[in-house]
């Protein structure tokens, strides 16, 4: 009774933030001929014929010829008009008949989204009450220096770590649990950084689709308890967990996944001290710091707005580092990766290593971020070097060394003493997930326990 009340405390506050815009709750809702034959020989083409002098009644016909030609012309233009407003209003008419009828969607909101074009049924997803933005994405995020976040992020707390082309951003939960969105350019690259907290999912993706670069924003909906974000440009509803678009313009499209990974705040600054920290400074009035979902991630808890059955070889909330890789998906179980640390393992043909470290503390344990249980961090890197696998093992200070050559290794995946110091090891797309999320939306998925 005790957990139920407090997951539905948010909510509750987020049901009245809708009239004074002050706090989000949980997440926003409830979420690719044959070959030519031989060209015949030409002929000899018959000798032309001198053309007949015209006549005066050659010339009539020729113009009366022309104005019938034009008056056709005409006739052709206006059936095209016709034909083209009708084809405008059909369309209109289209998308207005087949907007959704379930209550669950408040279709007022949505203006531009062409509810033809839709891959899933509409009753899959829920609406929590806030309206699109209602949790505020972040449009023009503002950086600070390591040394300047470091008056105000605990060692431990958990940070995104993005690197794109060369240059290194971290984006602090403690922001991101609030706003889940932000929309950022990181090496020369428009980027979408998300979390959502109801399924403690943290996933950058490139926001290119084409030649378009799109704004992301929360629709206020969930679908499997995940957040369903919209870009403003078509107002085309996307799946945060999977990058697809569900509803739309832009249905069907999936957007590329950028690698990054949740660590600790020291180890993150240690690693990048000139790296750019996201500030605090969003526009926005929040407790940044403090946990709106206090006691979400209990193992023994159920998942909030959550329709599906939950797949029973682990317990819904257990804490997973997972891999979609060629087709082939597996998940890591956190209790596997603390006993091991290091996991060296072989995905579709690919030769992988698991890395575990301690430091870095839950978001959505205790009231504040900052006093949460340590669950640590995970990072998924492709073993391979120059044409060689690698064995990893753990030093026991957070550290790795690999068997052929001693070299030492942090958890970014980089080599920072031995032979191969300097060495990077391509990071493999992966993330962390509560196990519901994962398994709802990548059921065939292979188990990794120890």
């Amino acid at each position: 009774m005790k957990l139920t009340r407090l997951l539905f405390l948010p909510f509750l506050l987020v049901l009245a933030a809708c009239a004074s815009a002050p706090e989000p709750e949980p997440t926003a809702a409830p979420e690719p001929t044959a070959a030519p034959t031989e060209a015949p020989e030409p002929t000899d083409p018959p000798e032309p014929t001198a053309e007949p002098e015209p006549t005066e009644a050659m010339e009539e016909e020729s113009h009366s010829d022309d104005d019938a030609m034009e008056d056709d012309a005409m006739a052709e233009d206006e059936d095209a008009a016709m034909e083209e407003d009708s084809s405008d209003d059909t369309a209109a008419m289209s998308r207005e008949d087949c907007a959704p009828s379930t209550g669950r969607i408040n279709t007022s909101f949505w203006e531009k989204t062409n509810w033809c074009e839709s891959s899933v049924d509409f009753s899959e997803f829920l609406s929590g009450g806030p309206p699109p933005d209602g949790i505020p994405p972040i449009d023009n995020p503002k950086f600070v220096t390591t040394t300047e976040a470091n008056s105000w992020i605990a060692p431990n707390e958990p940070v995104i770590s993005l690197t794109v082309n060369g240059e290194t951003r971290a984006y602090p939960l403690q922001i991101m649990t609030w706003h889940e969105i932000v929309n950022d350019e990181v090496g020369g690259v428009p980027v979408t950084v998300t979390f959502c907290p109801l399924c403690n999912s943290a996933i950058t993706f490139d926001r290119r689709v084409g030649d378009d670069v799109l704004d992301f924003g929360t629709s206020g909906n969930l679908r499997n308890s995940d957040l369903v974000m919209y870009d403003r440009q078509t107002e085309s509803w996307w799946q945060q967990f999977t990058g697809e678009a569900l509803v739309g313009d832009y249905n069907g499209e999936v957007l590329t996944f950028v690698p990054s990974q949740l660590v600790g705040w020291e180890e993150f600054r240690t690693t990048f001290p000139t790296a750019q920290v996201l500030s605090r400074d969003t526009g926005t009035v929040r407790d940044y710091g403090r946990n709106p979902y206090a006691g979400y991630d209990d193992i023994n808890a159920s998942p909030f707005l959550f329709d599906g059955s939950v797949d029973g070889r682990l317990p819904a909330m257990a804490r997973v580092a997972t891999v979609d890789l060629d087709g082939e998906t597996v998940a890591y179980t956190f209790d596997a990766l603390e006993a091991n640390n290091a996991i060296n393992d072989s995905i579709a043909e690919t030769d992988v290593v698991v890395f575990w470290t301690a430091n870095t503390n839950s978001a959505l344990g205790a009231g504040q971020i900052a006093e949460a249980a340590d669950v640590g961090s995970t990072a998924i890197f492709d073993r391979s070097v120059e044409g060689q696998a690698l064995t990893f093992s753990a030093n026991g200070d957070g550290t790795f060394a690999d068997a052929e050559t001693g070299s030492t290794w942090n958890v970014f995946g980089l080599a920072t003493a031995g032979e191969l110091e300097g060495t990077q090891l391509d990071q493999v797309v992966s993330f962390e997930h509560f196990w519901f999320s994962w398994a709802v939306f990548q059921p065939d998925t292979r188990v990794f326990e120890g």
